[in-house]
């Protein structure tokens, strides 16, 4: 992995934290780099991942409200990335957004320009509004929220599409500044079949 600020190993990790790094190892097949990365710091690691959990495996926290897709969730995120210029968590989120989708080109066109891509228009309506809350969220007014009630959206879809967006401006700067790379198996992740 090559970053500015040297990874921890496994085996000098707290032991929480390392189970639940095997544990995405078990599941993924290669420890994404951002686990290790980020680990440096324990306490901003559980804080971190606690967050990102909350928001991105919703189903698994125990939080009924929304309505939001694991894809919905992913193009959300790779389409922000492509804005902040965040290579790992366009790569690593494409990733997984062609997992959850099952269009393998629909997370390199919203990672291009979303505007164009292969989407519905309830997810146009959805990518416009968190594009406007990564790059003008003081100019959210009460016709964003009409506009994203009118494709079905509630006021907890709504939330959620702004605290990810909000969220993955974090990830995005940390993962910038310090040069994280994406690893290589994210590159053929959902477009050519997975090893067994």
């Amino acid at each position: 992995m090559t970053t500015r600020y040297p990874a921890p190993t496994l085996a000098d990790l707290p032991e929480d934290i390392r189970a639940k790094v095997l544990e995405v190892q078990e599941k993924a097949g290669f420890v994404p780099n951002v686990f290790l990365a980020l680990a440096r710091r324990p306490a901003e690691w559980r804080a971190f991942f606690a967050y990102h959990d909350a928001l991105m495996l919703k189903e698994e926290s125990g939080n009924p409200n929304g309505s939001l897709t694991k894809g919905d969730r992913e193009m959300i995120v790779t389409t922000t990335s492509a804005a902040n210029g965040c290579l790992y968590c366009v790569v690593a989120h494409g990733a997984l957004l062609r997992i959850y989708e099952k269009k393998p080109l629909v997370a390199d066109q919203v990672a291009v320009n979303y505007r164009k891509a292969d989407i519905t228009p309830r997810q146009r309506a959805m990518l416009d509004f968190a594009m406007k809350v990564c790059q003008k969220s003081d100019e959210v007014e009460e016709a964003d929220f009409a506009a994203l009630h009118a494709h079905g959206f509630s006021d907890e879809d709504i939330w959620d599409i702004a605290a990810i967006t909000a969220f993955f401006g974090l990830s995005n700067r940390i993962a910038s500044f310090s040069s994280m790379m994406p690893n290589p198996e994210f590159y053929l992740m959902g477009r050519v079949p997975r090893q067994k």
